[in-house]
């Protein structure tokens, strides 16, 4: 799925819009679905958030369910776990093609953004706010001032595993 000019519908679709990307980025059928970008985002809100409210936005383990839901062809499954120093499975996810869900905030955990490069210690990340890639240094997001993505300071990040 072509990445720019996506953008969330609304203040609460980050995370599905986040995993609509990401999942039809791995699932080639899948992509080939989504007629309304849009539309798509509210029905994986629902499906991702059962018990959770939406107001509140998309919980890390439901967007690894549904990024999952497409990966597990592939033979992967998504989960999620909090953002640490070392970065080393993030980096080798993203080199080997794997896109990577990272949850932002300041004070709290509010955005998502979507891993989708890394290069020389800089990360590419998709803000689906803005529905543009921007570059964040690895150093930027160790030091909670993480720029071009809505919110500084990373708080979980969501993972493939084998």
């Amino acid at each position: 799925m072509e990445l720019q000019g996506v953008r969330q519908t609304d203040g609460f679709t980050c995370g599905p819009t986040v995993a609509m990307v990401a999942s039809a980025n791995l699932d080639p059928a899948y992509a080939a679905t989504i007629d309304d970008p849009a539309a798509e985002q509210h029905r994986i809100h629902r499906a991702a958030n059962r018990i959770w409210p939406r107001k509140l936005g998309t919980t890390p383990w439901g967007v690894a369910a549904v990024i999952s839901s497409h990966a597990e062809a592939l033979g992967t499954r998504y989960g999620w776990k909090l953002f640490r120093q070392d970065l080393g499975d993030v980096v080798a996810a993203v080199e080997s093609g794997w896109p990577v869900p990272l949850l932002v905030g300041r004070i709290v955990p509010r955005h998502w953004v979507l891993i989708v490069g890394h290069a020389d210690g800089v990360f590419q990340c998709f803000n689906p706010s803005s529905g543009r890639i921007a570059d964040v240094p690895i150093e930027a997001l160790h030091d909670k001032r993480a720029q071009g993505v809505g919110f500084p300071r990373p708080y979980a990040v969501v993972l493939p595993s084998a």
